[in-house]
């Protein structure tokens, strides 16, 4: 075989192979399209959830899903995207404060990225489109980031390795070590160590498909996990373990899909915020967003 001029496990995945959704619970769901859609852009699915208790999200191939209930905030859970124009987010955000005035919410330009405070206090970084870090992806949900106790990046790299059949890694984060686990093409979910974090975030939900969905299920039958049968196509655990001891490392909840679920793959319209009916071209609805997430 010739030389490899490629470095071929650059492209590697491992069993999870999309991150689909984030869930937040909305106390109000007009605040909720106010900071989601006016403020960050980002496009609500014209075809689901489409009543007024609940409201799908689109930013690339993932989604936020915010059903309304009490809100939930997790300390020192991120959650970070890719944007195209980290001017016009701003912009944006300036002129939704004024419709959140009385909440939570915030924003601020730091270390090259906008960081925002939904109106409840979950936190959001956007960064803008960066190969090296987010592949070719001009919007998207690139990563995820939970605060954990000292001493279990590890443990829990070693979880989505051995049960979830994940990329997980362990390296130098801020302040203390972090696990980081592929969680889809350029997307990642962290752990990162702190001081005194908390070891929980019970009421937070994330949704990742695998392509062997019946290996994890085993695994953490094995570890004598807590699995809600959901259906055919998901199942659903809460508890990271340690999968020595069985002691429980984290608290997240996980809806795991398969890859035949008949929502795999489902196209996400992703609009251009930029376009307004003052100043409206012909063709520009949705072509302002490069590449989607590839």
């Amino acid at each position: 075989m010739a030389a490899n001029a490629f470095d071929r496990a650059a492209e590697d995945l491992g069993n999870m192979v999309n991150l689909g959704h984030v869930n937040h619970r909305v106390p109000d769901q007009r605040l909720a399209t106010i900071f989601y859609v006016v403020g960050l852009g980002l496009t609500r699915d014209p075809a689901m959830m489409t009543g007024v208790d609940n409201m799908w999200v689109n930013v690339g191939v993932s989604q936020f899903h915010l059903p309304t209930g009490p809100a939930v905030v997790a300390p020192g859970n991120v959650t970070g995207l890719v944007m195209p124009d980290l001017g016009a987010l701003s912009a944006r955000l300036a002129r939704a404060r004024p419709m959140l005035a009385g909440t939570e919410f915030d924003y601020r330009e730091a270390n090259g990225a906008v960081e925002a405070t939904c109106p409840w206090g979950n936190k959001f970084r956007v960064h803008a489109p960066d190969e090296s870090r987010f592949g070719r992806v001009g919007l998207g949900m690139a990563y995820v980031s939970f605060e954990i106790p000292r001493g279990r990046a590890e443990k829990i790299a070693r979880f989505y390795r051995e049960v979830m059949g994940a990329l997980a890694f362990v390296e130098a984060g801020d302040g203390g070590e972090r696990a980081r686990v592929v969680s889809g093409d350029r997307q990642y979910l962290f752990f990162q160590e702190r001081a005194e974090p908390a070891d929980a975030c019970p009421d937070h939900h994330i949704q990742i498909y695998l392509a062997d969905f019946s290996g994890p299920w085993k695994a953490l039958g094995k570890l004598g996990a807590d699995v809600e049968e959901s259906n055919r196509w998901q199942y659903r655990f809460k508890t990271i373990h340690d999968v020595e001891t069985r002691e429980a490392l984290f608290v997240l909840d996980h809806e795991v899909r398969a890859m035949t679920s008949p929502m795999f793959g489902r196209a996400l319209v992703n609009r251009n915020p930029a376009q307004t009916a003052r100043d409206y071209r012909a063709g520009g609805d949705f072509h302002a967003w490069p590449g989607s997430q590839s």
